[in-house]
């Protein structure tokens, strides 16, 4: 039955699916920030955390799974055959709107581990007074791997914005071809039309030059006249 969908079924369900995430998202991004530390305060018995971590852990999976979903639908979406220009802009943003719920949703992931990783070294550094060399070697790796996860980002959307251009570019090129192909057609069916367009322009050239030879020998009576 999936398979069976149409263009506008799909799309309703792309609509549906978007408007689910990026509900979640917002709920997502308020449970990381919410998320306390376990020693905050020094009361470790008493501070119930496993149950936020758990429900944020299971949202995300929740989130994943939905995002995984609407690449599937929009993968459908760009097998449908495009009908004119309304409907590839359509589809192509559907694309965005998913890049953009996934950056979002990565976006979110990464403030919460780097807050929990901050938190935790800020943590330990109660346990020793000799911390203070371990934390700051874990900040430069923290930054480290904070650096490479935004230069492997930037790298990802750098990389989807060259393959839509190189869809794109061979689109065109594809038309172009279909056009090439069509006068072809064209002239091989209708020879006697490229004979005859010959024709008159090798009449237009030789009344030209006609033309300018009889100009040119007016001219020199006329100038013969006034010197004479």
């Amino acid at each position: 039955m999936a398979t069976a969908l149409s263009y506008a079924d799909l799309r309703k369900q792309a609509r549906q699916l978007e408007n689910e995430i990026d509900l979640k998202l917002v709920a997502f991004s308020k449970l990381g920030a919410g998320i306390k530390s376990p020693n905050n305060g020094g009361h470790s018995d008493t501070v119930p955390l496993l149950s936020g971590e758990d429900t944020f852990e299971a949202m995300s999976l929740e989130i994943e799974q939905m995002l995984n979903k609407l690449t599937q639908v929009n993968e459908r979406l760009s097998e449908q055959p495009v009908s004119g220009a309304a409907m590839l802009h359509t589809i192509q943003r559907h694309r965005e709107i998913l890049a953009d719920l996934s950056r979002d949703f990565r976006k979110t992931n990464s403030q919460h581990e780097s807050r929990r990783e901050r938190e935790d070294l800020l943590r330990g550094s109660n346990d020793t007074f000799r911390s203070d060399g371990v934390n700051n070697r874990r900040d430069m790796y923290l930054k480290e791997s904070q650096h490479i996860h935004n230069s492997d980002h930037l790298i990802n959307e750098q990389i989807a914005i060259a393959v839509e251009t190189r869809e794109h570019l061979t689109s065109q090129r594809q038309t172009l071809k279909k056009l090439q192909t069509r006068f072809n057609d064209i002239s091989n069916r209708y020879p006697i039309i490229n004979s005859l367009i010959n024709r008159i322009n090798l009449r237009k050239r030789r009344d030209s030059i006609i033309i300018g030879l009889v100009v040119a020998f007016c001219t020199i009576l006329m100038l013969c006249y006034t010197f004479s």
